[in-house]
């Protein structure tokens, strides 16, 4: 009953809840202009559409009532991790079916499913993709969409990207590259941890390097340039996942994500995941003093995680944690890598009861490499570790140039 009351409040009021906005904003996103002559080419035309809880106009609008409004006939809807209404906790199967809001055909590709089929493309003109990523390669959107382009472009269906913001900038390039070794599972996306792309330049970027390229368009933004952080971007902040809340939450989260692979709370089962760090053991007081930087202050804190439908069950559910609350202190200076990084090193030395969960995978899973842990094991802290993975940054942005829009 907890659960149905809970998606029949989502349903009324969007779990993906809009911050308030002074005036216009000033980014305009790719599902905007699709209303103007920017939309011309997908009106008339029989398409699918990817998107989820944070397709939406700066007032409102889901892309699937803007997509009908500008002549474009929808077929068939497809939704990410989190489904289409953004209601599903990490890692929850997502079911298809039919989306209710719309009464349009739903394909989940999220669990067993990870990519359109065939069938599932028939008829289309085009596969439209409209989601707000979070620019850091364990965030599933990313990978979804080049799973997309990929049977797109086997299958003969154009992908147009609806480009959106990356939320930690086009600039902020940073974290290890991949290890080709290691499972991927949806963690595909090319580069470092943190690439630097709209989806839109990512979309660009992977289509060049298929064996046989589909056909790709990106609507763009208007507005966006690559140094801006979401504040200046004059967009309301729409929860693109149930514990990303916030855009500060957004920005941190490339770092404080990473707490996911130990015994520490990342805040799921508060007001504020991933901007609260925290255990009943933690030396809070230590830990603010030692960790703050990069952009982020630490502040002593404490909070009991409680289990709620978008955190069914959070570590140390129901314990009160000593812990830190997590503040970004400078947004034009904020390295949220370089901070996480940080972070563990000084959780790891400070707590005897520090763990890695499953025995490190999870982390190795995350950052896509076992190195980071190996050296955090050794007891380096973040320098030395940033220092290794400096050559391939270079190397990422020249490879990445051709492809920019922005």
């Amino acid at each position: 009953m907890r659960r149905r009351a809970f998606l029949a409040a989502a349903a009324a009021s969007p779990l993906a809840a809009q911050a308030p906005v002074a005036g216009p904003a000033r980014v305009l996103v790719g599902l905007e202009r699709i209303l103007g002559p920017a939309g011309a080419a997908l009106r008339g035309r029989k398409v699918g559409l990817l998107g989820h809880a944070a397709s939406l106009t700066s007032d409102g609008r889901h892309a699937i009532d803007v997509l009908r409004s500008a002549g474009v006939t929808l077929v068939r809807l497809f939704g990410p991790e989190h489904g289409l209404r953004g209601f599903a906790a990490a890692g929850e199967t997502v079911v298809g079916g039919t989306d209710a809001g719309s009464g349009l055909p739903l394909v989940s590709l999220y669990g067993e499913k990870t990519r359109p089929s065939p069938a599932d493309l028939r008829g289309l003109h085009a596969l439209v993709v409209d989601l707000q990523d979070a620019g850091v390669r364990f965030y599933t959107y990313a990978s979804t969409l080049l799973l997309c382009l990929e049977a797109a472009a086997a299958s003969g269906v154009e992908t147009v990207v609806l480009d959106r913001p990356n939320p930690v900038g086009g600039e902020r390039v940073d974290g290890p590259e991949r290890d080709p070794s290691l499972p991927a599972s949806l963690f595909l996306t090319p580069g470092p941890l943190l690439h630097g792309l709209t989806l839109g330049e990512l979309a660009r970027l992977a289509n060049a390097r298929l064996p046989r390229p589909g056909r790709v368009s990106v609507v763009e933004m208007s507005g966006w340039s690559r140094s801006m952080t979401w504040a200046q971007t004059g967009r309301p902040w729409t929860s693109p996942s149930p514990n990303l809340r916030s855009a500060d939450a957004a920005l941190a989260y490339p770092g404080t994500c990473l707490v996911e692979g130990t015994n520490l709370s990342e805040g799921r089962g508060t007001e504020a995941p991933f901007l609260r760090i925290g255990a009943p053991w933690l030396n809070a007081e230590a830990v603010a003093r030692e960790a703050s930087g990069n952009g982020f202050t630490l502040e002593p804190d404490s909070f009991t995680p409680e289990a709620s439908p978008a955190a069914p069950d959070p570590k140390h559910a129901a314990l009160k944690c000593q812990g830190v609350r997590v503040s970004v202190a400078d947004r034009a200076a904020a390295r949220p890598w370089a901070f996480g990084l940080g972070l563990l090193a000084v959780l790891r030395r400070l707590h005897p009861e520090f763990q890695w969960t499953r025995g490190g995978a999870t982390l190795d899973t995350l950052v896509g490499c076992r190195t980071v842990r190996e050296a955090l094991d050794r007891g380096e802290d973040a320098r030395p570790i940033l220092e290794r993975e400096a050559p391939a940054l270079g190397r990422w942005r020249d490879a990445r140039r051709p492809f920019l829009i922005y």
